[in-house]
């Protein structure tokens, strides 16, 4: 449950005292009895308001969050009306995929169970963000922010990720990962992991979130 919803809105805030919350309970986080002023409940930002009512932080707390705060989001950044021909013009040109490859190019991928997990990761990661992009190489496929964050090698009867990250920075409470520091292998980053099946999707992309926001610099969680 907790690698399900810990980077997700609901269980995401902003707070001046991180290093002080660390991974304390939450109703320590709350009521902050050595220093009320600085716990949830004395908070005068917005997006903190309700925390201080709650007795529990649990899946249905994150879950009532997230819906409020998407809510209140879709009326403080509004979708620009614009008609079809003022759109057409600032369409991005479409450019060719990196050297030409294809999903055709991955015979590992074509094989129903094989493609069904490789479609359920790919939807998850391209979900993280609009600015994520989907690479087919010739021997791995790649997902991009800035630059690869994830590297995708499929295999007969697994995808092998290639995270980019050094190994002492990934958090892996399940020890499922590698390190490949300094070994040869296809794709970016010093941390391997492999994916199975559908089961281990949701903790493999913690890990992959993992890299993606180092990439990106987000923050702290409630």
């Amino acid at each position: 449950m907790q690698q399900q919803w810990l980077h997700t809105l609901g269980n995401l805030t902003l707070t001046g005292y991180n290093a002080e919350y660390s991974d304390r309970a939450f109703l320590v986080k709350r009521d902050m009895p050595d220093a009320p002023e600085k716990g949830l409940k004395q908070s005068p930002l917005k997006l903190n308001m309700g925390l201080g009512h709650l007795d529990a932080w649990n899946e249905a707390a994150i879950q009532e969050r997230a819906g409020r705060l998407a809510d209140l989001a879709l009326t403080v950044w509004t979708s620009p009306k614009l008609d079809a021909a003022t759109l057409a013009a600032y369409q991005p040109a479409k450019t060719p995929v990196s050297g030409g490859y294809t999903l055709a190019d991955h015979p590992q991928l074509l094989a129903p169970a094989m493609r069904e997990m490789f479609e359920a990761f790919r939807n998850e990661v391209l979900a993280l963000d609009a600015c994520v992009t989907e690479d087919f190489m010739k021997l791995y496929v790649a997902y991009k922010a800035e630059t690869n964050f994830v590297d995708v090698v499929p295999q007969a009867k697994r995808l092998r990720l290639s995270i980019n990250m050094t190994f002492a920075d990934i958090n892996d409470p399940k020890g499922l990962c590698k390190d490949v520091t300094n070994l040869g292998r296809w794709g970016n980053g010093d941390v391997e992991v492999g994916l199975t099946s559908l089961d281990e999707l949701p903790y493999v992309m913690g890990l992959v979130r993992q890299s993606y926001e180092r990439q990106m610099g987000d923050g702290g969680q409630a």
